[in-house]
């Protein structure tokens, strides 16, 4: 009866310090690629993407020490975006550092070409014996601490907008088709993550008619807080009517110094209403000073191989912090209210 009487005392005062925790956001740096490591309050953890293969276990390593930095010791889910080497060429690497509950992914490859179907095959034969979940749009992730919504996958998209989208989208006036993709890009699997008040968009390397399609001439994702910008910001992807109608606070951009963050797309998410800051996994070579953010907010300054990764951490009100791991610098952005009548 003590023991119950106890329990009772005790039980709200642990529920408000579970509720209190933070959502815990890697973007680690696998030169170009995307790996991007979420850990909820509960401890729960979810990947998208693994980065590139081969490279002694370079990226395996990066995304082994992130998890021991979010004091995780397995990979609850593994979502792969799409069958391309900067996205699923680690996962081989990956299992032999750490373990992996359960893969996810658009099913089976499409993208016909020797190079895409090795990849695909070296996937399958990693995963052979693991769980493996396939996803379409409409669908919720089975992780526990937010709420994960695909939104994008094997060229499907949600036929409905999401709650607190459906409006009608003025930026999409203007914009052109491009030509069709028939790669895995346009097959990728995107997400749309809340917690609690909180909205991040990770739409993996889905390209420019697919948003079109997504976002015109309806929104169908509303506004977003933080937005890991689309094929590491290159300009086959990041439309006017995609970025400009999600109007992010902040943006991420998983790039290299030679890939990604290309000068058009850049301008693009900088002239984007509302944006607060860009953060760059790398100084992009091909933009210079006029198409770079600023030293704080690089993780990656020079070509050498350095790995500095960004974190953010996020709390339930949508106020967070990121950190720069190569200088200590952080920055507080407010909640989700400060910004309500954007």
């Amino acid at each position: 009866m003590l023991f119950r009487l106890v329990l009772l005392a005790v039980l709200p005062a642990m529920l408000s310090l579970a509720s209190s925790k933070p959502l815990e956001i890697f973007f680690i740096d696998v030169e170009g690629g995307q790996s991007t490591l979420f850990v909820t309050p509960g401890g729960q953890s979810l990947l998208i993407d693994t980065g590139w293969g081969y490279n002694a276990y370079r990226d395996a390593n990066r995304i082994a020490a992130a998890a021991k930095l979010a004091k995780i010791k397995r990979i609850d889910y593994v979502l792969i975006t799409h069958f391309h080497a900067d996205h699923v060429g680690g996962v081989p690497q990956l299992i032999a550092k750490i373990p992996v509950g359960t893969f996810i992914d658009h099913g089976p490859n499409r993208e016909q070409t020797n190079a895409v179907n090795h990849l695909y095959s070296d996937y399958q034969t990693a995963i052979a014996h693991a769980n493996h979940v396939t996803v379409k749009p409409g669908d919720h992730l089975p992780i526990k601490g937010f709420e994960a919504t695909v939104v994008s996958a094997d060229v499907n998209l949600i036929d409905q907008p999401l709650p607190g989208a459906g409006q009608s989208n003025k930026f999409c006036a203007g914009v052109e088709k491009h030509p069709v993709d028939n790669t895995e890009n346009a097959r990728s699997v995107g997400l749309v993550i809340t917690f609690g008040q909180m909205k991040i968009v990770d739409l993996g390397d889905l390209t420019w008619n697919k948003e079109l399609e997504l976002m015109c001439p309806t929104n169908k994702l509303g506004h977003a807080d933080l937005l890991v910008v689309s094929h590491h910001g290159m300009d086959m992807s990041n439309s006017p009517a995609l970025i400009h109608a999600l109007a992010p606070r902040v943006a991420v951009f998983d790039n290299g110094s030679k890939k990604g963050a290309a000068p058009v797309a850049w301008d693009t998410v900088k002239s984007s209403p509302g944006l607060e800051d860009i953060w760059q996994l790398h100084f992009a070579d091909a933009g210079g000073k006029e198409h770079n953010a600023s030293d704080p907010f690089l993780a990656n300054v020079e070509e050498a191989d350095t790995g500095f990764y960004l974190k953010a951490t996020v709390n339930q009100d949508g106020s967070f912090t990121i950190y720069n791991a190569r200088d200590k610098y952080s920055k507080q952005y407010g909640p989700t209210e400060a910004r309500a009548s954007r």
